[in-house]
């Protein structure tokens, strides 16, 4: 059973939860229009459409990764884990590297986005979905065994990279070392809508089973005696989760604490734990997150840092924060 989050201001209680996500989408949408049509210097017209491509993308995996790390956590019933836990990440960059050593940097820019695009997302999803069958067919059905089996698998698959990046040519290294954070600047516009539609009807699958959530948040125990079917619906869960991450880390690149940022502020401002309210928060504050610090960055302070280096370390830093609260709440 999920533990229960800090409480919130005496301000933010005396909100109704709907009234939080409202006021969440409307700083959304001051970020968003703020995003597009600031420092325009009058070319309106030609800045902005190129702002939207990326503006999409933003939203797109700001939405997949907390909609995931949200559902990950109800079903593990944890909330200091993360789908980064399960290697995907790791796999992304492995695969970069490999093909790096084993052909060129040259070869890895040169080829098609969209078939790349396919390629690592299916690598990705058949990579979890073998774990998954693995597991559940076996008959055991322990889900921290499968947590354990990924922490496993993407601490190989870190290794593996890094020795073979120590091997790489150091030319070849920079266009690598490119690629292993998340970058908004450059996306194809085929695979953002390829992303939006693979979003679309995961989240659709998602909202028709809000309820079901609910409950399995409850722990297998209470789920199961509620008429649930815990494996199922924790598989399910599971899929849906290796989906979202897989077409979003396949768009932009790894962006490992960033869930676990969303989901801990989505948390604690709405105010409740039904999924109704929880998922549209850690979306919203996602996207604030998201498209904020690029604003931030782009306009405000004028530097070229890329943005998922400072999100991995607000991340961390809160990960961290997180594990002295447990640790505290254990001792007490």
């Amino acid at each position: 059973m999920l533990e229960t989050a800090p409480a919130p201001s005496p301000t933010i209680r005396r909100l109704t939860p709907w009234t939080r996500v409202a006021i969440a989408a409307v700083l959304a949408l001051a970020v968003i229009a703020g995003f597009l049509l600031t420092d325009t210097h009058g070319y309106a017209d030609f800045v902005v459409p190129l702002r939207v491509r990326r503006l999409i993308a933003l939203v797109l995996v700001g939405w997949a990764i907390a909609l995931s790390t949200v559902l990950f956590q109800t079903v593990t019933g944890n909330r200091i884990l993360t789908p980064a836990l399960m290697g995907f990440d790791a796999l992304y960059v492995l695969v970069q590297t490999v093909v790096v050593f084993a052909f060129s940097a040259s070869l890895l820019n040169g080829t098609d986005p969209r078939l790349q695009f396919a390629l690592e997302t299916l690598l990705m999803l058949a990579f979890a979905l073998t774990l998954f069958r693995w597991l559940f067919s076996s008959g055991r059905y322990e889900l921290h065994v499968l947590i354990l089996v990924g922490m496993v698998f993407a601490t190989l698959f870190r290794s593996i990279a890094s020795f073979l990046q120590r091997l790489i040519d150091p030319s070849e290294f920079q266009t690598l070392q490119n690629l292993m954070f998340a970058s908004f600047t450059t996306v194809d516009e085929d695979l953002v809508w390829a992303t939006a539609v693979v979003v679309a009807v995961v989240t659709v699958a998602v909202v028709r089973r809000l309820r079901v959530y609910d409950v399995l948040a409850l722990g297998a125990g209470p789920a199961t005696s509620l008429g649930v079917d815990h494996r199922r619906e924790t598989t399910r869960v599971l899929a849906l989760v290796a989906v979202l991450v897989s077409v979003s880390t396949a768009l932009v690149g790894p962006i490992t604490f960033f869930g676990l940022l969303v989901a801990h502020l989505a948390y604690q401002l709405a105010g409740t734990h039904r999924h109704a309210v929880v998922l549209p928060m850690a979306g919203l504050s996602a996207v604030v997150c998201l498209v904020g610090g690029q604003f931030v960055l782009e306009r405000l302070l004028e530097v070229t840092t890329t943005l998922s280096v400072v999100i991995e370390l607000v991340g961390g830093l809160t990960f961290i924060a997180l594990l002295i609260h447990r640790a505290r709440r254990n001792l007490a």
